[in-house]
């Protein structure tokens, strides 16, 4: 981390890019919502809900939880495992990309706006 990106800072940026997410029209996400999307991005895939409760330590009830809400906002999509019928995949999507893209470019404008 470059010593001018203390941690005083780096809240800085967190808290302006949050605050032009929510002056958006977008949809607000909770932290957790947020923390399975950007899992579910950045990631490699294949990604299932036992998949992204093992990675985030956290109960499978909550990864589903937070996928309901994704997919109903369709940034994500579930999918039966064609090797394994027992098991769902998730899935990106196109709306979920542009969604992720569009905080990308919030974060990217609030570091360039860091020292203002």
């Amino acid at each position: 981390m470059p010593s001018s990106l203390t941690p005083n800072r780096l809240l800085k940026l967190w808290h302006d890019a949050l605050l032009e997410s929510v002056r958006r029209e977008t949809p607000d996400l909770s932290a957790r919502q947020m923390a399975v999307l950007l899992a579910i991005y950045v990631v490699p895939p294949p990604h299932t809900v036992r998949g992204l409760a093992k990675t985030m330590n956290v109960s499978k009830p909550a990864i589903t939880r937070a996928l309901d809400r994704l997919c109903g906002l369709d940034f994500v999509r579930r999918k039966p495992d064609e090797a394994d019928k027992r098991s769902i995949t998730v899935q990106r999507t196109v709306k979920g990309s542009v969604f992720l893209s569009d905080f990308g470019d919030s974060i990217a404008q609030s570091l360039n706006h860091l020292d203002e």
